[in-house]
């Protein structure tokens, strides 16, 4: 059964179709640097987001900037994105402005990250590791364009594309999910120790993805949290 599915997501890779699986206890390996690979997923939002969770896992020893989470427009290739400058330091962009964060730096270990966003009160959280830094004012009264592009490990330049392969990851990503509001702290908590979720528009056990490029997806060699 394990091989068979392999051979699915292969497929799906491949052949550009848009494959949807349980990836529990599994990672995408983004295997080149500097590369133009990148996993699309799909959401459908009914209506422009005024509020937005994304949390995500990232395991990699590169140095240079990457993307992790890019969520792109028509009107903002930088609608949504989560971006590692260097080592330290995180950018939460929401419609092309952004805060940056600066983070205890997590070598050689996986990096939980969970960015929230609510326009009501234009207030940006940024959670590392299961523990949140000082909250930030970002685009009070925006809303982020329902007509989406979203890719995992590239930062887009435009939509859909331009990327700046400098900017790629090469590493390991997991635990993908997208939520159409703020999760309270006790689930930013839950998300980080993999636990039971709300449900969400985007989530890691039913994923809808396309591989482009140099990507696979394999097991997770580790736990990413150690209790």
């Amino acid at each position: 059964m394990e091989m068979q599915l392999l051979w699915v997501l292969v497929l799906a890779g491949l052949s550009g179709i848009l494959a949807q699986t349980d990836l529990y206890q599994k990672v995408f390996v983004f295997r080149n640097d500097p590369s133009n690979a990148y996993v699309r997923v799909q959401t459908k939002p009914e209506q422009p987001l005024q509020n937005f969770t994304v949390c995500l896992r990232s395991f990699s020893d590169q140095t240079r900037p990457y993307g992790l989470f890019s969520y792109a427009s028509k009107a903002h290739d930088s609608e949504i994105l989560i971006f590692k400058l260097k080592s330290g330091e995180y950018r939460l962009y929401v419609g092309g402005e952004f805060v940056m964060y600066h983070v205890p730096e997590n070598r050689m270990d996986w990096d939980h990250v969970c960015a929230s966003w609510e326009s009501a009160m234009g207030l940006a959280t940024f959670w590392i590791n299961g523990k949140p830094l000082p909250r930030k004012g970002l685009q009070k009264g925006y809303f982020i364009s329902a007509e989406a592009m979203i890719l995992l490990g590239q930062k887009q330049d435009g939509y859909g594309g331009s990327f700046d392969p400098y900017n790629s990851l090469t590493g390991e990503m997991a635990d993908v999910y997208m939520w159409e509001y703020v999760l309270s702290p006790a689930q930013m908590r839950a998300a980080y120790l993999s636990l039971r979720l709300p449900p969400c528009a985007l989530g890691w056990r039913n994923l809808q993805y396309e591989i482009k490029g140099d990507v696979v997806v394999k097991p997770r060699l580790r736990e990413s949290v150690v209790l």
